[in-house]
């Protein structure tokens, strides 16, 4: 006698399966937070709504005006080397204005 065949259950069509599976892997539920997760990938990566937060205004200062003191010290190595070296250190004028530049193409970059 052979063996009748085996049916194939098309679990995409079957909605009720389809909602099991969701909740066994964790989708389409709500979390803590309330968030309705599509799929696994956004449960890991998270909502990128929480990472839209505002930096204090203080942070935002301080970023410009660092920006600013590097590139006119960077600025400054470049167009002027002797006068920074000058600056810096008590003694003679260097022997060599490269360093000196270099250091300031690699603070303007």
């Amino acid at each position: 006698k052979q063996p009748p065949p085996l049916m194939k259950k098309h679990s995409q069509t079957d909605l009720v399966s389809r909602l099991k599976t969701r909740k066994i892997l964790g989708v389409g539920g709500e979390d803590d937070d309330g968030e309705v997760h599509r799929s696994k990938i956004s449960q890991v990566l998270g909502n990128e709504i929480k990472f839209a937060v505002r930096e204090p205004l203080g942070l935002r200062v301080w970023q410009l005006v660092s920006a600013i003191m590097f590139s006119g010290v960077a600025i400054m190595a470049l167009a002027f080397p002797d006068q920074l070296y000058d600056a810096v250190f008590d003694e003679e004028s260097a022997s060599s204005k490269t360093p000196i530049r270099l250091y300031g193409g690699a603070l303007l970059s």
